[in-house]
């Protein structure tokens, strides 16, 4: 091991709040960059809802420059938000933080937050605005990954895929790679802090042997920026969503290689939630059923085969993710991951194009996923909310697991009220909150069960603050 530590101040360099978007115009995307008013689809929709009984039909809501933000492009795009009655101004948000706090400060009535920044803002994890911020549906699961520099590579890291599930080989080229390196070459980046980028990074690590504490450290970068400070030196290694992978790699900018993508860490596991805070439902009740209708009827869009190629084009205009390349389609940066056509990269001349339906998972769950009868992709498990305050207590962002875990997960993540709202769509969901994450799905066959979470906790060896154990707070 490097005598190297880290530690959590360490961690938070990097941090800080970006600029907030410009003014918007009535159900546009920003001003300066989109089409005004509705578009040709939207003004052909006929609402099923009068916007004047709703408590608040005109809203702002988020989103970040990813792939992530397809949903909210459709809804915008195709009239689901008409359709229920709002009249909706797009933010186009320019981190992840950002988008949070835009939801905690009022600025914005609902955003995209990645996994882990609703429940640790319950909990209070270090690194984390502490507000009653809620969960409505799940966005997508999937559709991220781990990228590594070329000089990685050279040092004889490959795609997790080939090492064929043997996590102490790769472990030993892992370590190996960061021990060679100087203090300021220890550096892998991901979108938010407490969230589940960074928990994958340290479970990915510790589960090959790997101190994360310890061997090299965790800085914040906004997405759109992780390519251009991989390619300058600083960071050598990043996790977030695409199409900030696919830009990276050989035949692209050619800075790097995708590692793994978050599915081979933990499969099924959620990725985006829809944020909005707790006084929004209470004041907004028929105005929050409008919304998470819409875009649960976006997110089915989304899904279907059909669509997924005019998906991955829509979101390639300025006013979303602006990822067009110089030259080739124009969807040549965001169609991989949407497409489900995904190229792991490489500088062998190899192909590592690898087909598959669940590389973004936005509503019907692919048959090789464990799921439970009536499960969909936007349905939230609580328990899930569970596994994000164990990772949050493993690396020390908080000092004990939290006693009322449950009353927690079931206050932040509205399954019962998602529940509801999808009946209302014909939509049927799993009866139960929580679920146990089988073995198989988890990178090193680690299963969790939400019964246990203490337990699931004082099984990992490799742990903020070890070898303490942990106790209900």
């Amino acid at each position: 091991m490097s005598d190297t530590h880290w530690s959590r101040r360490d961690f938070l360099l990097g941090m800080g709040a970006s600029a907030a978007g410009t003014a918007l115009s009535s159900c546009a995307i920003n001003a300066n960059r989109a089409p005004q008013g509705l578009s040709a689809e939207a003004s052909e929709i006929k609402a099923v809802v009068d916007p004047s009984t709703l408590e608040k039909p005109n809203l702002t809501i988020g989103y970040v420059p990813v792939n992530d933000c397809a949903p909210f492009a459709i809804a915008w795009q195709k009239g689901f938000f008409r359709k229920y009655g709002l009249n909706v101004k797009l933010s186009r948000e320019a981190s992840w933080a950002t988008s949070r706090d835009g939801i905690i400060f009022g600025r914005l009535d609902a955003s995209p937050v990645v996994s882990g920044a609703v429940t640790n803002a319950r909990i209070g994890a270090e690194g984390a605005r502490h507000a009653p911020l809620c969960a409505a549906m799940t966005l997508h699961r999937h559709g991220n990954a781990m990228t590594m520099n070329r000089a990685m590579w050279e040092a004889g890291l490959r795609p997790w895929y080939e090492y064929n599930g043997d996590l102490e080989a790769f472990g030993r080229d892992f370590r190996a790679y960061f021990q060679s390196q100087p203090p300021e070459r220890k550096v892998w980046a991901v979108v938010l802090s407490s969230a589940i980028y960074e928990y994958f990074v340290r479970y990915l690590s510790a589960a090959a042997g790997v101190d994360p504490m310890r061997e090299f450290r965790i800085i914040i970068v906004p997405p759109p920026q992780m390519v251009t400070n991989v390619r300058i030196g600083a960071m050598q290694a990043y996790m977030v969503a695409e199409p900030w992978n696919t830009r990276a790699i050989t035949g692209n900018l050619g800075v790097g290689f995708t590692f793994a993508q978050g599915k081979e860490i933990w499969l099924g596991h959620p990725d985006r939630l829809l944020g909005v805070m707790e006084s929004f439902i209470e004041q907004n009740p028929k105005t929050y059923r409008s919304l998470v209708k819409a875009m649960i009827e976006a997110c089915q869009y989304c899904s279907k085969p059909e669509n997924r190629e005019e998906v991955a084009l829509l979101i390639t205009e300025r006013s979303y993710t602006g990822a067009k390349p110089k030259q080739g389609p124009a969807d040549k940066f965001t169609r991989p991951a949407i497409v489900g056509d995904y190229n792991y990269g490489g500088f062998d001349g190899k192909d590592r194009t690898v087909k598959a339906e669940d590389t973004t998972i936005f509503f019907d769950i692919p048959d090789n996923i464990p799921k439970q009868p009536h499960e969909h992709s936007t349905f939230l498990w609580r328990s899930r909310s569970i596994w994000l305050m164990t990772q949050a207590a493993r690396w020390g962002q908080i000092k004990e697991f939290p006693k009322n875990a449950e009353e927690l997960a079931a206050k932040g993540w509205r399954a019962d009220l998602y529940r509801e709202i999808a009946l209302e769509l014909g939509i049927e969901s799993p009866k139960e909150d929580y679920k146990v994450e089988a073995p198989e799905v988890f990178i090193d066959k680690k299963g969790f069960d939400p019964s246990d979470p203490v337990g699931y906790l004082n099984s990992f060896e490799i742990r903020a603050n070890r070898p303490s154990r942990f106790y209900l707070s």
